[in-house]
């Protein structure tokens, strides 16, 4: 998947997905093994996006996701694009519950809020509240769960063009394209929260 990750047979994978699916209790540990080193490279740069120091490290990151990928034990997996997907979705879950928890403790102390840094996005050196994009992305899912499928990936996930296109099953033009859609959509919902650094 990621450059720096190692390759890991999508076969292998998908057969051990299978044995998870049919109840095989160690599967999803050895499916872990199988991509642990891809899943931190996708917390790695999500995390180094991040404008302030965070308490959440790569590992944790991939630690958490883990968690909620064997609590997931009644998902019907299908393959390896599928835990990709849903491995980028729990990232963003973690994240945004992250947020949400650094938002409470600040609460009455007059500090900002926590900041994220999203450049893929094309905001350059804006940063964008983590919550409020949250916010966007979910009503962007409600009018097309492609485009926040596309926005979570690359975004949450930090795939390229190309890796998001496998993971969907579309072209990387179509990728390129649903991109800018996106990025406009979420450009506009979130045009008032953007603030220089």
């Amino acid at each position: 998947m990621a450059e720096e990750s190692a390759a890991v047979d999508e076969p292998d994978i998908t057969e051990r997905l299978l044995a998870v699916r049919h109840g095989d209790p160690d599967a999803m540990r050895q499916v872990f093994e199988m991509v642990h080193r891809e899943l931190y490279v996708m917390a790695r740069r999500e995390l180094a996006r991040r404008r302030v120091p965070t308490t959440l490290s790569s590992t944790a990151l991939v630690n958490e996701a883990y968690l909620k990928l064997i609590d997931k034990t009644r998902v019907a997996w299908q393959d390896r694009n599928h835990f990709f997907a849903v491995a980028s979705r729990a990232m963003r879950h973690i994240l945004v519950d992250h947020a949400r928890r650094k938002l409470a403790e600040k609460r009455g102390g007059g500090a900002r809020h926590e900041q994220l840094e999203e450049t893929h996005i094309g905001f350059e050196e804006r940063t964008v509240d983590i919550l409020a994009l949250d916010e966007a992305l979910s009503r962007l899912e409600g009018l097309s769960d492609r485009l926040g499928k596309v926005v979570e990936l690359r975004f949450f996930g930090g795939l390229s063009v190309e890796e998001t296109a496998e993971l969907l099953e579309v072209t990387p033009r179509t990728v390129k394209r649903d991109w800018r859609k996106a990025k406009a959509f979420l450009f506009d919902a979130l045009r008032d929260r953007i603030s220089k650094p």
